[in-house]
């Protein structure tokens, strides 16, 4: 056998390996829903449960095959988010969670209580990956090394590496001003309604805390941790971050603009997350953005999904 003939035998795997993962990440991302939902208007209730089952599948399937097994923690790990989900979405609609949290018109009351519940799915998250073996270093549940090198990207103008304590001040300057930029446009809010979020600036901060942390440990931290070393760092970078731009299809900012700001913000917390081993740089940017987010969310100039 030649040189040229091993090569391919041993590429062939990994291809597979990685067509896999991409086909199964679009298939059980939001991808599915966002083209139900503007071709029919609605969302089928079983969508959610086709996605679980395809993954108990794979996931069954991975015992006896050799291409998916190395795969058989990430979707295990995409099921359980799933899973923890929809249970915080039960939890939400029962009388008492109702009478803690809702129906009180309060921005503060209701937002919080749907933080403790997307906390609660980070918290199971972290519990599944500690199930599985992880060490708490391996799914980035650390501070890092903030001075770690970020690697060049040609793409974004980057000569050289440079350091993370430049390279994630720079860009959390930038994301910043871009999202400021986008909401102002989008909301117009007035300046009287920006004076009657000073009040409301405290709980705007600890929401954007709890959701920054909750969701870089529940779709970045949590899905990396299995990924990175079976397709590669790069892949495993692009993989969550479509994943996580297409959940924020209906999110703020909505549609195509969302996915692609919350896109290359997952691909820039994923990259951040690889290269310095852990939470504090991704959770910062992100934390920044929330920030925003939840204030303009406060005086009611935005609104999820577009209105």
């Amino acid at each position: 056998m030649n040189s040229n003939t091993s090569r391919t035998t041993a590429s062939s795997p990994r291809q597979s390996l990685l067509i896999l993962a991409w086909l199964v990440t679009l298939l059980v991302s939001f991808l599915p829903n966002i083209i139900w939902q503007e071709t029919t208007g609605q969302q089928p209730d079983w969508l959610l449960w086709a996605k679980v089952i395809l993954l108990a599948v794979l996931i069954l399937l991975s015992f006896i095959s050799k291409v998916i097994q190395p795969l058989r923690h990430y979707f295990a790990l995409v099921a359980v988010l799933y899973l923890a989900t929809e249970l915080a979405q039960w939890i939400d609609l029962t009388p008492l969670w109702q009478r803690w949290f809702g129906g009180s018109g309060s921005f503060s009351v209701e937002m919080l209580g749907a933080q403790i519940l997307r906390l609660a799915t980070a918290l199971v998250m972290i519990g599944v990956l500690l199930l599985l073996g992880y060490r708490r270093r391996e799914f980035f549940l650390a501070k890092g090394e903030l001075d770690a090198p970020a690697e060049r990207e040609q793409w974004l103008g980057m000569k050289e590496p440079e350091p993370w304590t430049e390279f994630g001040r720079s860009f959390a300057i930038v994301i910043t001003l871009v999202t400021l930029i986008f909401l102002v446009i989008a909301g117009r809010p007035s300046l009287r309604a920006l004076g009657q979020l000073l009040p409301l600036l405290p709980m705007v901060l600890l929401l954007a805390a709890m959701n920054a942390f909750s969701e870089e440990m529940s779709y970045r931290a949590a899905l990396l941790a299995p990924l990175h070393n079976v397709v590669g760092k790069q892949h495993a970078v692009f993989l969550t971050a479509v994943f996580f731009g297409l959940g924020h299809y209906y999110g703020v900012p909505y549609g195509i603009v969302g996915v692609l700001l919350a896109g290359f913000l997952g691909w820039l917390l994923g990259k951040g997350m690889i290269e310095t081993r852990g939470l504090l740089w991704p959770w910062f940017i992100h934390f920044l953005q929330d920030v925003l987010i939840f204030s303009f969310m406060a005086i009611g100039s935005i609104v999820p999904g577009g209105g």
